[in-house]
């Protein structure tokens, strides 16, 4: 694990620097650590393809790290402090879930889509990217091209959804509450909310994380709703364990978020908490960007872009106008 590790830490290194160098020139970071840590780990991959020596690494920094910085940002997080979004938090996620597995669907298989690759990308994009495709793509028996496509595509997608999405807060004059939600109910997957938020600030980060958090405890439900609905192609080494009804680190989220807004954790605590979660965050976006290869772009059809692009669009014109109506944020 430890090359793959230290190539992303390094990454990393030079993506605080550079966002040190824009302070210095302009006042303030343009693009924080965490979006350049991702770019970075991107135009690498591009030039370069990690040898299997730093393979393991590179997949432990984008996924164990990124997951571990998640529950540390639970130690930062006091539930009092947004629990009157309540109801209506709720509401906006089943909503957007649902809206987003019926539309994307529909128009997967409109556009030429076989039903299951229309389904993974669906189910991507309304939960929690990767890994809910990951969950899904046994249960229904996709194929392993379905699976790399949607993939490939919804990710590099997603790394321009990051870049652009920070751009309505001036455009809308959002609060940071408001773009948080925004973000937590519409961006593909947890690293790339975490990226889009806390590059505006740390109560967007926070407030977007935990109803990006919400959004993924749907990946239980919606995971057995096409377990049952596929019930008749599954086999029975297939079906999912509960691991993939509910992800550890979803569990490790709350219970630090909970530990925090009981008043155990010190306020001492608090600032080197949400700072190992940044750079722990900045150097999981490093190991996604060496993971993602944009040229595979170039072996994917080009109805699977055209629905991504049109669920992006419906998602966050959704956020906005949902968080508007129930007046969150």
């Amino acid at each position: 694990m430890i090359p793959g590790v230290c190539l992303c830490a390094i990454i990393t290194a030079v993506a605080f620097v550079l966002a040190s160098l824009q302070e210095a020139a302009v006042g303030h970071a343009v693009l924080e650590p965490l979006v350049l840590s991702l770019i970075l780990g991107l135009l690498v991959r591009m030039a370069w393809t990690p040898p299997a020596q730093v393979a393991k690494g590179i997949a432990f920094a984008g996924k164990q790290l990124l997951e571990f910085a998640i529950v540390v940002l639970g130690l930062t997080l006091n539930l009092g402090a947004i629990v009157d979004a309540g109801w209506k938090l709720l509401v906006s996620v089943l909503l957007l879930v649902s809206m987003t597995l019926i539309v994307g669907i529909a128009v997967g298989k409109a556009m030429g889509l076989s039903a299951k690759l229309a389904t993974l990308i669906a189910v991507g994009n309304a939960i929690c990217g990767n890994s809910a495709i990951a969950a899904v793509a046994p249960v229904i028996r996709a194929k392993k091209e379905d699976f790399a496509a949607a993939i490939a595509l919804t990710a590099v997608w997603g790394v321009g959804v990051v870049l652009v999405l920070p751009l309505l807060v001036p455009l809308l004059d959002l609060s940071d509450e408001r773009f948080g939600t925004v973000a937590g109910l519409s961006v593909y997957a947890v690293p790339q909310v975490l990226a889009a938020t806390f590059s505006v600030s740390a109560v967007a980060g926070q407030v977007g994380s935990l109803v990006k958090l919400t959004r993924v405890i749907m990946l239980g439900p919606v995971v057995a709703l096409f377990a049952w609905l596929y019930r008749d192609e599954a086999d029975a080494a297939d079906k999912p364990g509960l691991s993939k009804f509910l992800p550890w680190f979803v569990i490790g989220f709350f219970v630090c978020a909970a530990i925090r807004t009981a008043g155990w954790v010190p306020d001492s605590l608090i600032d080197p908490a949400t700072n190992l979660s940044r750079v722990l965050t900045a150097v999981a976006m490093a190991g996604l960007g060496l993971g993602v290869d944009i040229r595979a772009i170039r072996h994917s059809s080009g109805p699977v872009l055209r629905v991504v692009s049109i669920l992006t669009v419906l998602l966050v014109s959704s956020a906005l106008l949902v968080t508007w109506v129930l007046g969150i944020g």
